[in-house]
């Protein structure tokens, strides 16, 4: 009985020393993409289009999520400045009440960016979905994607697997002790991006019809969740 229970204890640590070097692994991996990201606006090279990751407007608690209102400020400071033409609002819309890119294009509207200048991509369930689609859907090669830094390194880390000439601009990140839970979810993130690319070979979960970017934003419904919402418009 000790001698299995010994047996059980090495393998059980085993395991546990063979999780944590994958976890670092894959940290160390996607750090890589770092130096692709930048920090000051005036630093950011031009490109035609950004895509802004998606995030609760709202804290599970209560209040407003600090993640949502930097990036939003983020793309705006780019838009302002010259170095992008268009938006790419990228999000997950679960249902007509929970709907990542409209709470986006009506903050950005708000914040002074033309609607004509913004496109709606509601299936960006996950990060991947969000890169991927840009380059498949909205016809993009190249482009600079807005978040915060570690999400933005992720991101190019997926979009470089896919071909994809990808920087990031990094909005503001929160306080350490605010954004502890996303730090370490982004830990495991990290390791699931690898095995997404290198082993399971994950593809977006939707595609659909090219969008051209330059040409009216299209009428979208408020969600992919059945065929009769109504459509947005460029009102906000």
């Amino acid at each position: 009985m000790k001698k299995f229970a010994l047996i059980l204890l090495a393998t059980l640590c085993l395991l546990l020393a063979l999780s944590l070097l994958l976890l670092t692994y894959g940290e160390w991996r996607v750090s890589k993409t770092g130096h692709l990201t930048y920090d000051r606006v005036d630093d950011v090279p031009y490109n035609r289009v950004a895509v802004v990751l998606g995030t609760s407007k709202y804290l599970v608690g209560g209040g407003r999520n600090p993640y949502f209102s930097n990036r939003i400020r983020a793309a705006a400071q780019l838009y302002n400045n010259g170095k992008v033409d268009y938006l790419i609002v990228s999000g997950d819309n679960a249902t007509v009440q929970y709907n990542e890119p409209r709470l986006m294009r009506r903050a950005l509207i708000r914040a002074g960016i033309p609607a004509s200048a913004i496109y709606m991509d509601f299936a960006g369930f996950r990060t991947l979905d969000s890169v991927v689609r840009a380059k498949e859907v909205f016809g993009q090669s190249s482009y600079t994607i807005v978040s915060q830094k570690f999400h933005n390194e992720r991101a190019i880390f997926i979009a470089r697997r896919f071909g994809i000439d990808a920087i990031g601009f990094n909005a503001s990140d929160v306080a350490p002790n605010e954004g502890i839970k996303t730090r370490v979810r982004e830990i495991f993130a990290r390791f699931m991006s690898l095995l997404d690319l290198y082993v399971l070979d994950k593809e977006p979960k939707f595609l659909g019809e090219p969008i051209a970017i330059g040409a009216a934003p299209p009428c979208q419904p408020l969600s992919t969740v059945g065929t009769l919402q109504p459509c947005l418009q460029h009102k906000s």
